[in-house]
């Protein structure tokens, strides 16, 4: 092999590999659509000719994008003519954005349906963007298996890796978590959240946790709910990303995105019920994971539109209102989409069809009638009423379940030419009646019967439960436990449309900012007071972790400070009886204490009171008590014991 050659690509299926111009189609053949290879596939077995990203899905899944690191955009079109078999035979295992290593299982194409239907199986492989970017490519012609060297490429001057520092150093911190957390091989299944790589594993007793936090870039780590759980901070999407690419898993093992693995051979049942408790915590924190940021960005937006309507700055009759009202409230009115959307790839279902049943549950019309008291359905003399579904959470998580079991179901008898329309009438039509009639009713019954709970208990004695939950708090999100909260903030907003909860929880993200600011501010040492400042920054814009595992629980005796100042912030919250309207907390969630329908009212300025004592607190005890240039940071932090063996909050 010759020296210039610095890219490979690899075959995507196995079979013999032939020239563009043989394929017996002029588009290809004439390569309009760039130059490359194809290959005559001999089982339906297809993966990724290269590491990338997969930039785009043909809505018939006859042809996938993948744009790799390096820049190069390649097309795979499994099959001649393929489009008029609307998806038919294909089994699509990415979707589109996700991250891929090279020879790593995208789909499979069932060779035996596309020849019924008298269609070639060809496989192609082009590279759009050739001329743009490679000077030279040699092609390995003949028979060859999926995943076997099939092009050497030259790639032409200024065309290597962009950001390729940094992703080398994404990469590499990515392969030695990977090799701490046991092996690829010891990896079921892995989710990120807004700071955490959270894997599940077979085996932990496999893993290096000392090894783990010596990594510079790793904060710390934790276990939790079945996960082990790996704390990166505002970097986690990047580092999750090179994780992925890595990990490149056979045909008979999950894909890491895949759903939690049951692993329930061989248990006990209390085993078998906690490896059930932790899949339905799993698939509940996977739902709302990736739009918590979304919808916290959105109650920012609702509160600054009532500070402005509240000060006659803007009209509630004018345009300005209307459009940002509706940006404000799309993720809000939406959710039932979005939840079934992500509920179902957590599950392994299809989030298509999910959406489509979230979608119909939050139709207009039906909201209307919810609105009005009306039947949605009458049999003999029981009546089914509307019931409204937007803010609605758990009856989609449900849905997005049935979804997936009622597919598979449909794919064992109903015949292949017939399921691309059959199977989505049925499964829309039992899906969303279930929910409308059985399902959602109870669950939201239930979920009105939760709040009203946790309203009642609060009504008990408020402070002194706002002064607890908030002393203890930062103990749950070491651990990881605050994830199991979450559902609890977000059924208040959809059945009250506040939360007491989520604002006594808020302030305890100002007392960790509060105490690294105080260590930042008091201490000599150059490299700890960039880290203060950075950790405090990150703490008043919500996210607590940098401060936690940078700073405050490193010297011990500052996360104490935080956790009293927090304590007086939770008390006072509770006394004064401060509400919420969305779920952003600390100082840039100020915002979502504004009563959209009221404008500011007292209760905002009760909040601005309970945080600025929570953050005067623990930045005077940090700053007096909690620390000094003598103290040693610890190197690291002792493995949190399992949460299953402890009280939880």
């Amino acid at each position: 092999m010759k020296d210039i050659y610095n890219l490979s690509v690899y075959s995507p299926a196995s079979g013999r590999i032939i020239k563009l111009s043989d394929v017996d189609d002029p588009v290809f053949s004439k390569k309009m659509m760039g130059d490359g290879f194809a290959i005559e596939p001999m089982d339906e077995k297809i993966v990724s000719p290269a590491a990338g990203k997969i930039a785009f899905i043909a809505p018939t899944k006859h042809a996938i994008g993948i744009e790799t690191n390096e820049g190069l955009a390649i097309v795979l079109h499994l099959g001649i003519d393929t489009v008029d078999l609307n998806g038919t035979p294909f089994e699509l295992f990415v979707k589109e954005g996700d991250s891929v290593a090279e020879n790593s299982k995208i789909c499979s194409m069932d060779l035996k349906a596309i020849e019924s239907a008298e269609k070639k199986t060809t496989v192609i492989t082009a590279i759009t963007n050739f001329s743009e970017k490679i000077k030279e490519m040699t092609v390995e012609y003949g028979n060859t298996s999926a995943g076997n060297l099939a092009a050497s490429i030259e790639l032409l001057p200024g065309n290597k890796k962009s950001k390729q520092h940094q992703t080398e150093n994404y990469q590499s911190l990515a392969e030695n978590i990977i090799r701490y957390v046991g092996g690829e091989e010891n990896i079921d299944s892995l989710i990120h959240c807004i700071t955490r790589l959270r894997f599940y594993l077979k085996d932990e007793s496999k893993t290096n946790g000392d090894a783990m936090q010596d990594l510079k870039g790793v904060l710390g780590v934790a276990t939790a709910g079945g996960q082990y759980q790996v704390i990166i901070g505002p970097a986690v999407n990047d580092v999750y990303e090179a994780v992925m690419s890595q990990l490149s898993f056979s045909e008979n093992k999950q894909d890491a995105a895949s759903p939690i693995p049951d692993n329930s051979e061989d248990k006990t049942v209390l085993e078998k019920i906690k490896n059930g408790s932790n899949q339905l915590l799993g698939t509940i924190t996977g739902s709302m994971t990736p739009i918590i940021s979304i919808l916290a960005a959105s109650g920012v937006m609702k509160g600054l539109l009532a500070l402005l309507t509240g000060l006659n700055v803007v009209s509630e009759a004018g345009n300005f209102y209307l459009l940002v009202s509706a940006m404000a409230d799309a993720v809000f009115y939406f959710l039932p989409i979005l939840i079934g959307f992500n509920a179902a790839i957590r599950l392994g279902g299809n989030a298509i069809l999910t959406a489509v049943v979230g979608g119909a549950i939050a139709y207009p019309t039906l909201l209307e009638a919810a609105d009005k008291g009306l039947n949605v359905l009458s049999i003999g003399p029981v009546d089914f009423p509307f019931v409204s579904y937007s803010y609605s959470i758990f009856p989609m998580i449900l849905a997005a379940w049935l979804v997936k079991k009622i597919e598979a179901w449909l794919k064992t008898w109903v015949p292949a030419f017939l399921q691309a329309i059959i199977n989505p009438i049925i499964v829309i039509g039992l899906v969303t009646s279930i929910t409308f009639l059985i399902t959602g009713p109870v669950i939201t019954w239930l979920s009105f019967a939760l709040a009203s709970g946790l309203e009642t208990f609060l009504n008990w004695n408020a402070p002194i439960f706002g002064a607890i939950i908030d002393g203890f708090y930062q103990i749950l999100v070491i651990f990881g436990l605050h994830w199991g909260i979450m559902p609890i903030y977000i059924n208040d907003f959809a059945t009250l449309g506040y939360s007491h909860l989520s604002a006594m929880v808020s302030v305890t993200i100002v007392g960790q900012g509060g105490a690294a600011l105080a260590v930042a501010m008091k201490t000599k040492k150059a490299e700890l007071k960039e880290i203060g400042y950075a950790a405090a920054i990150s703490a008043f814009c919500g996210i607590t972790e940098p401060a936690i595992y940078g700073i405050t629980l490193r010297y011990r005796r500052p996360f104490i400070c935080a956790s009293i100042g927090s304590a007086v912030g939770g008390f006072l919250v509770g006394l004064l009886d401060v509400n919420m309207w969305s779920i952003i907390g600390s100082i840039i969630g100020l915002p979502s204490y504004i009563d959209p329908k009221l404008g500011i009212t007292s209760n905002f300025w009760f909040a601005v009171l309970a945080t600025a004592i929570t953050l005067i607190v623990s930045f005077t005890l940090t700053y007096f008590w909690g620390y000094n240039d003598s103290m040693q940071m610890r190197e690291k932090r002792e493995k949190p014991k399992n949460p299953a063996k402890m009280q939880q909050f």
